[in-house]
């Protein structure tokens, strides 16, 4: 399986990246957050993912940031709540350019580190996975609850032996309230 995981942010990635390349999976990083505001906050993590990638020795793949093409996106679901249409549509959007990105650079399967976060809806996650997985050809969408088997507590451990920064919120600005 040749793999390209979507992440979020290092703390997330940490442990997926672990566990599949235990599983003798080497996978690259896609690093594509057009939702994350203010522009020095995507700095922050796209760093840190750089960091930790260069340390395990993988591929990162860096994505524009295209937050005015994302605030299109979502226009008119600023005020849902977490977990609401706004989420669904940002999801859609990120990992729909995950799966162009597998397809064009070769890899079969991709995957994104949003199932790891409780605070997101792993349903509205599968759903855009595979609405973008309908638009690539011959790339599948890993569809992973990375929440389980251990992953949150290594997840806060990696975050502390790595000591990663760890954001309180998504990285979209209306999730700030």
């Amino acid at each position: 399986m040749k793999i390209l995981l979507h992440a979020c942010c290092a703390p997330c990635s940490a442990p997926i990246l672990e566990k599949l390349m235990n599983e003798g999976i080497k996978p690259a990083i896609f690093y594509y957050n057009p939702n994350i505001f203010p522009k020095e906050e995507y700095e922050i993590r796209r760093n840190e993912c750089e960091k930790y990638s260069q340390k395990l020795g993988i591929e990162m793949i860096e994505g524009p940031y295209e937050h005015e093409k994302w605030l299109e996106e979502i226009k008119g679901f600023e005020n849902e709540p977490e977990r609401g249409g706004r989420c669904l549509r940002c999801f859609k959007m990120r990992l729909k350019l995950t799966a162009k990105t597998a397809q064009e650079k070769g890899f079969d399967t991709f995957a994104s580190t949003l199932s790891s976060s409780r605070w997101k809806s792993l349903e509205q996650i599968d759903e855009a996975g595979f609405y973008a997985q309908s638009l690539a050809q011959n790339v599948n969408y890993l569809a992973k609850n990375w929440r389980k088997g251990g992953l949150q507590q290594r997840r806060n451990e990696l975050l502390k032996e790595n000591g990663f920064y760890n954001q309180l919120y998504c990285g979209c600005e209306f999730s700030l309230r």
